[in-house]
């Protein structure tokens, strides 16, 4: 196995130049065979775990839920304050920051974007839970397509631009993730429910993110400083999938059920303001139901 990724590590350094040392020995990071394996896993998963479920009774977990969205909450809220500090008190530029410039900056940032490499892994767990509750509907193309490519893109960013303008993308998510956990773990209280209605935004934060991401990475293109030019096209690529996959996530979830809700009350169907026509839930609250993308 050792010789194996050896000559695993020789061909990607042949392809992708020299590793950054300031990670070496690092939980994950020696070997790319564990985070490949990991995903392998998780997708074995997905993919046979609503096949064990599918004659037994969906489990709650509520109180899982609930300690599980604290706990991203926290961890992304840490991530957030820390990146957020660190690139402000340490002069970083916001429109291109190589990856050897400020020893003790980057340094302060690659321990924490180490955290945000490693919370790719523990937010596998959103799937899982979606299987165990049975909410099968919620496991969708680009649902896997984010938590299985985001473990292992951070895991070459980590060994490769582990600091300098890697800190912006990681940056924004962790907030926008602050505010999509606490919400989901909100949402896991019966009583909490009916107090909220931001979820729709929390999509439209996102898009906001990658849009910003594709703005600031540009900014590298055009004034750039030393960071590899590759990796930013590669993060304009890959906002552009994400951008495609979570506006047509937006636009069938909300945009044509308010269409039809409009339709409805032309219509003079008698909806309620509490959500409900006649004892069925309306076309809102389903769809605020229907999907969860994160």
């Amino acid at each position: 196995m050792e010789t194996f990724n050896h000559k695993l590590n020789t061909y990607i350094e042949t392809w992708m130049g020299p590793r950054d040392q300031r990670v070496k020995g690092w939980l994950l990071l020696d070997n790319y065979p564990p985070t490949f394996a990991l995903t392998v896993m998780y997708l074995l998963i997905v993919w046979m775990g609503p096949k064990y479920m599918k004659h037994r009774q969906p489990y709650s977990c509520r109180g899982l839920l609930v300690l599980y969205n604290l706990g991203l909450t926290l961890l992304s809220f840490y991530m957030f304050y820390e990146l957020v500090t660190a690139v402000w008190h340490g002069g970083y530029n916001f429109y291109c920051q190589d990856t050897h410039s400020a020893q003790e900056v980057d340094n302060k940032i690659i321990n924490v974007l180490w955290w945000y490499y490693f919370s790719k892994l523990i937010e596998f767990m959103d799937t899982f839970f979606f299987i165990l509750r049975k909410n099968n509907h919620q496991i969708t193309f680009l649902h896997i397509y984010h938590h299985a490519s985001m473990l292992n893109i951070w895991w070459f960013v980590m060994n490769w631009i582990p600091c300098g303008h890697s800190y912006f993308g990681a940056s924004l998510n962790s907030f926008v993730h602050v505010v999509m956990y606490s919400y989901y773990g909100l949402s896991a209280i019966p009583a909490m429910r009916p107090y909220l209605w931001w979820k729709k935004y929390i999509t439209q934060l996102q898009l906001i993110q990658f849009f910003l991401t594709v703005t600031q990475t540009m900014c590298a293109i055009i004034w750039p400083c030393g960071f590899p030019m590759g990796w930013l096209y590669f993060q304009i690529s890959y906002m552009v999938t994400l951008i495609i996959l979570f506006s047509n996530f937006y636009i069938q979830t909300y945009k044509k059920h308010s269409g039809s809700l409009k339709k409805e009350h032309q219509n003079g169907s008698p909806v309620s303001t509490n959500g409900h026509a006649n004892g069925t839930p309306s076309l809102e609250q389903t769809a605020h139901k229907k999907l969860r993308v994160d």
